[in-house]
């Protein structure tokens, strides 16, 4: 698959936390992390493991002023020139700008340190860039709403800047630990396999069950019948500290 399909979080640009500030009497500092098997590590709608499961992992080092630093990982299956694994580092902050409206800002830094360096003037760079990143989340009281936004500037593996737009919402059902989601977003630029651009959307459900949640998705494209982005059932177990 070429590189202008492929990147990295459930940052999924947006794996990245929403963690408003803290409370004077909390710690200074809070340290969280995550471990995720997931039936195929989708981003934006393509998948980066050949349809194969994914373990991905995340640690993070909050402050209570809202600033944040982390670390994700993912395995891969996309070839030598990525090889086995990405990892991302990023860092922003988070807190509350109106009454329930939170606005997480970050930078993030998509790396694949397995991957093969090409051979010296064979005119491609290594992999690796970074991308800025906006979340706007309102609470509605029965659901959340969030737009947001993935910026890549022109960058050697890139060959040209790249936009990310999405929008999405979460609906926990009352009584229970299921909370719906839908989310539906746009890339354009040198991150799209389709001139022009295309959109991704995906509907569906986790249970949260004390450190563990359960994620059943449904995902697709408009990139038609290409093999990494058809449509796909994803299902997910989290354990989380």
């Amino acid at each position: 698959m070429h590189f202008a399909s492929s990147a990295g979080l459930v940052l999924a640009l947006f794996f990245l936390p929403v963690t408003a500030q803290a409370a004077d009497d909390t710690p200074d500092f809070s340290v969280s992390g995550a471990a995720t098997i997931i039936s195929d590590y989708r981003f934006r709608g393509i998948s980066l493991t050949g349809k194969d499961p994914a373990v991905q992992a995340t640690i993070n080092l909050s402050h209570k002023s809202g600033v944040y630093l982390g670390t994700w990982a993912s395995s891969l299956d996309m070839g030598d020139r990525y090889g086995p694994t990405e990892v991302d580092f990023y860092g922003g902050w988070a807190g509350t700008v109106a009454a329930a409206t939170t606005l997480d800002v970050a930078l993030a830094y998509y790396s694949y340190p397995g991957g093969e360096r090409p051979a010296a003037g064979a005119g491609a760079a290594k992999i690796e860039y970074f991308e800025t990143t906006a979340r706007l989340t309102h609470d509605f009281g029965p659901l959340s709403a969030t737009v947001g936004s993935g910026y890549s500037w022109d960058q050697s593996a890139l060959g040209g800047d790249h936009l990310y737009l999405f929008g999405e919402t979460a609906a926990p059902i009352p009584g229970t630990p299921l909370t719906l989601r839908a989310h539906g977003g746009r890339s354009k630029g040198a991150i799209s396999p389709k001139p022009g651009g295309y959109y991704d959307w995906s509907l569906g459900a986790d249970a949260a069950l004390g450190p563990v949640t359960l994620g059943l998705a449904y995902v697709d494209t408009d990139l038609g019948s290409a093999s990494a982005a058809d449509a796909a059932a994803l299902f997910s177990l989290t354990a989380a500290f």
